[in-house]
């Protein structure tokens, strides 16, 4: 019994879904998968800019523990390094680096672009993109990560992790000024 063809295989030679994963090349599938999000962004009548004025994207940082070094976010938005647990937020032209643990009981936390805000997936506190606690569980602010400006670049130290509630004076001023 002969089986009917569903495609021509010549005639999508180029497309991605005709072939196998390791047939597909990286950048062809980020650039497929933005342009599809471009178009639902355009299409739900959402401009890009305004779109992306809060985002989150994925990075990480370069150099040593106590000098990691990542680039400084061109507008309001997160960037998460998995790697070092580390938040990079950029929010009313200030810059913090936060842990990405959940001060309750360390659970990784999640950005929600449309309230601004980050949320524990586990027990639904809920912060500013300042770090300030607004509810929930937690009862303090996001760790805060010891930085410092040098040109495009937020320094970062990886071992100076300040708590709200303990050190609080350097907790307030774990920040970059832009």
């Amino acid at each position: 019994m002969n089986t009917p063809r569903l495609h021509d295989d010549a005639a999508c030679a180029s497309c991605a879904v005709g072939r196998s994963a390791d047939q597909v090349e990286r950048r062809e599938f980020v650039l497929g998968a933005l342009s599809s999000l471009a178009a639902a962004l355009g299409a739900i009548g959402l401009a890009p800019s305004r779109a992306f004025a809060s985002s989150v994207s994925f990075g990480s940082g370069v150099g040593a523990r106590t000098d990691k070094a990542y680039p400084i976010p061109a507008a309001d938005g997160v960037v998460i390094d998995k790697g070092e647990s580390v938040i990079i937020a950029r929010f009313e032209d200030k810059v913090y680096a936060f842990s990405l643990a959940c001060p309750h009981q360390n659970t990784a936390l999640r950005w929600l672009a449309g309230p601004k805000r980050f949320q524990c997936p586990k027990h639904e506190s809920k912060y500013r993109p300042s770090g300030e606690f607004i509810e929930g569980r937690a009862t303090r602010g996001l760790d805060r990560f010891a930085v410092r400006r040098d040109g495009e670049q937020l320094q970062v130290n990886l071992d100076a992790l300040y708590e709200e509630d303990k050190q609080a004076a350097e907790w307030k001023a774990a920040f970059v000024q832009l």
